[in-house]
């Protein structure tokens, strides 16, 4: 089979999202201007830049999250596991502007050290950014495509100490879940380890070539 997005597929469901997949789960949490908190799951999303360290989120339609963070400048990234699925799948409701999606699902909010936005305090870990771009992706016409991509430099990193294993963060303990496309998702129960032809017996440095 071949297609071109364009002339569609011709399936009953879009077969790119099940294809790239599975993708980290980007549970974002933002101020708005009022400063009243948001937060919500986005699928397009993950780690683009290593050092500094740089992770994208991109939303279909200006959404609360991305309009939040580039009127603000700040969100925070935290880790969505199969503990805390439901209520992060409870905060992909579209809810009224200004709604508190933490107490909408029941979740308890902690203040972050260095932006404004709380984050999830049952969360594993959070991420604290700034946003360093934001813009409205544009396709090969060159035409606004309501699509936008926010991209946040990490400034601040909680980690529950529970999860570090001889001074890794272990995946496994704190199962962490991945969007398989359509409404499937997976949770990481098993991982292998393997070096890169120029790490020489060494354990793999991060980023490098990718």
């Amino acid at each position: 089979m071949f297609y071109e997005p364009k002339h569609g597929h011709g399936l009953p469901h879009d077969p790119i999202k099940a294809i790239v997949a599975p993708r980290p789960i980007g549970w974002i949490s933002t101020l708005d201007a009022a400063g009243r908190p948001n937060l919500a799951p986005y699928s397009y999303f993950n780690m683009v830049h290593n050092r500094p360290p740089m992770m994208a989120f991109g939303s279909e339609g200006l959404k609360h999250s991305a309009a939040n963070a580039r009127a603000t400048g700040e969100f925070v990234f935290n880790l969505a596991t199969r503990p805390l699925f439901e209520a992060m799948n409870a905060t992909s409701d579209s809810l009224p502007e200004g709604v508190d999606e933490f107490a909408a699902a029941g979740l308890a909010a902690a203040p972050c050290r260095l932006v404004r936005p709380p984050r999830v305090a049952a969360s594993p870990a959070a991420l604290e950014c700034r946003v360093v771009q934001a813009m409205e992706l544009l396709d090969t016409e060159g035409r606004p495509s309501d699509g936008f991509l926010v991209i946040g430099q990490v400034v601040g990193v909680h980690i529950d100490a529970r999860f570090l294993r001889e001074g890794r963060f272990d995946t496994v303990a704190a199962r962490t879940i991945a969007r398989c496309g359509y409404r499937d998702y997976t949770e990481v129960a098993t991982m292998f380890e393997a070096l890169r032809p120029t790490d020489r017996g060494a354990f793999p440095p991060e980023g490098g070539k990718g």
